[in-house]
């Protein structure tokens, strides 16, 4: 690659991630001290175009940031209705009383929402104060300064070919520089991943635990909606091949949001997530409602599940990590947007502070106290064992105890079983696929439940196929030798996008690992959960990936 001099920008507060989290950041910075200059980085072809998300919010951090959000238009209009838990089983269903639930369970008061709709216009309020927002803009590297801290990051490099080299209209990016970089990516950010491992951010925190949540929209006959209902499910489909559970909102406008949550530790390398979710809708509480309706939207991303004792140290010198990038979800809430809002407002709080104080390029120690003594943190304390109790006990101990520790925590201001280790990384529970049977799964019947390829069409997805292929290998040969006879190459199934394919016949030593990385939906399955960690993945050029409407 030829030698160039990158032209560069400079911010006073420079935020990656046009989510909930650097929205946030980005509006309580500008209210607070309208004089800085602030810009925010999106990769999506436009603010909410990657946003994926149940989702019910808790509004106490849209509270906390823009009080008469009400008076101001925000797209939070359906309020929770009712609230329903459901065991499933195969042909039936048992509901659990919310008398049960400990009270931090309840959705009384929370919205239904589009967190891609709400992420737009949080991009509006921010641009309102003259925030520059840049979407189509993927950060591929990160700048640091002489003494080791981040100064700043890469953003904007198009027209690499597939070989790394560059092209005829190649443009090699701009150095966007600030006296603080905000990292709100989202799970398992790629710049974030490589900041926690460079300053070993992780190294007092448990290991990160993920889910990969799927998604589709569907509008259904107006006599099946009801506005503002609430249902959570557990149980059927999954059993004891894995944790997970499903959601149904309704949204407006006839549309209700059909979500199923596949916990990553699972062990059998045979389960195939999506197919999963496609079984699911054939239970007679899903297929009753959406039975006459049509599918109008589908996409998938994964989910930060590790709770308190995974959270790594999010402040590093010239920064801090917001969010997911943190892993700030309440798993059994299954909320993380309200936490996300949350901590953009401390990080703003924090540097605006340090800043007016003259500083630069250190450690925003205040963020990070605020997160563990502030509303973060008491929301994620009271929760912490439900996520382990559930990976080595199961579904009914994880109600029983895991309810009882958070009842007690609610109710006494301690939780009786301390803290609890996660144990194995996600990838590390895979196990042989000799130790495991095979899954038969029922054919899509291409009304209720479709196959994988159809359904991504529905998710906007979309890469440029001439440059560099964004999901790396660190080893190519290792799908073939070593994870299709040990594992049955899992990549095949838990990438809910068909991105993985193995061809070729084993009998005359012809197959080959294909990569389509065309179909990604930037979900981050891959660099989770492939039990030989080989696949890492790269932020593609700007713009590419998922265009997801209303998700």
């Amino acid at each position: 690659m030829s030698e160039f001099k990158r032209e560069s920008m400079e911010y006073d507060v420079v935020i990656v991630g046009a989510g909930p989290s650097g929205l946030s950041a980005a509006i309580r910075i500008k209210q607070l001290v309208p004089e800085l200059e602030v810009c925010v980085l999106e990769k999506g072809s436009e603010v909410g175009a990657h946003i994926l998300s149940g989702a019910v919010l808790d509004t106490v951090g849209l509270d906390k940031l823009l009080p008469d959000w009400r008076k101001l238009g925000a797209p939070v209009t359906v309020p929770v209705t009712n609230d329903k838990f459901y065991i499933l089983g195969e042909a039936g269903q048992i509901r659990v009383p919310n008398w049960f639930m400990p009270p931090l369970m309840s959705n009384h008061g929370n919205f239904i929402v589009s967190m891609s709709n709400l992420c737009r216009w949080l991009a509006e309020r921010a641009e309102d104060l003259e925030v520059d927002v840049f979407p189509g803009m993927s950060c591929s590297s990160i700048v640091y300064a002489r003494n080791g801290s981040v100064s700043g990051v890469v953003a904007g490099e198009f027209g690499l070919r597939p070989d790394g080299t560059q092209g005829p209209n190649y443009e090699p990016g701009v150095e966007v520089l600030g006296k603080y970089v905000f990292l709100a990516e989202g799970a398992r950010g790629s710049l974030s991943k490589k900041i926690i491992a460079n300053f070993n951010l992780d190294k007092d925190a448990d290991v990160p635990k993920f889910g990969l949540g799927l998604k589709e929209i569907w509008k259904i006959d107006s006599n099946k909606f009801r506005p503002g209902s609430v249902v959570h499910t557990a149980g059927w489909p999954l059993g004891k091949n894995a944790g997970g559970g499903s959601f149904i909102y309704h949204m407006d406008d006839n549309e209700v949001c059909v979500g199923f949550v596949v916990h990553l530790n699972y062990k059998n390398p045979h389960l195939y997530p999506y197919m999963e979710f496609q079984r699911f809708k054939h239970h007679p509480l899903v297929h009753d409602l959406l039975k006459g309706g049509k599918r109008v939207a589908y996409g998938a991303r994964c989910i930060t599940e590790g709770g308190w004792q995974s959270i790594p140290k999010p402040i590093f010198p010239g920064g801090v990590l917001l969010g997911c990038a943190a892993g700030l979800v309440n798993v059994p809430r299954i909320k993380g947007n309200h936490n996300a809002i949350l901590s953009g407002i401390a990080a703003a709080d924090a540097v605006c502070g340090a800043i007016a104080s003259g500083r630069s390029g250190d450690e925003l120690v205040e963020y990070w106290d605020e997160l563990r003594s502030g509303e973060i943190g008491k929301d994620l304390k009271r929760v912490r064992n439900v996520k382990p109790i559930w990976s080595k006990y199961g579904l009914t101990a994880s109600m029983v105890l895991g309810g009882f520790d958070m009842w007690v925590a609610s109710l006494a201001g301690f939780n009786p079983f301390g803290t609890l280790k996660h144990g194995k990384s996600d990838s590390e529970c895979t196990e042989p696929a000799d130790r495991h049977l095979a899954i038969e799964y029922p054919r899509p019947d291409g009304v209720i439940s479709f196959d994988r390829l159809t359904n991504l069409s529905y998710s906007g997805t979309n890469h440029e196929e001439n440059q560099p292929v964004h999901l790396h290998l660190q080893d190519p040969t290792l799908p073939i030798a070593v994870n299709l006879p040990r594992y049955a190459e899992p990549a095949q199934r838990y990438c809910p996008a068909g991105v993985y394919e193995v061809i070729g016949d084993s009998k005359d030593g012809s197959q080959k690992f294909q990569i389509n990385s065309q179909n990604c939906v930037h979900c981050k399955t891959c660099d989770i959960k492939d039990p030989s960690m080989n696949i890492e993945w790269r932020t593609p050029q700007g713009g590419d990936g998922p265009n997801y409407p209303n998700m």
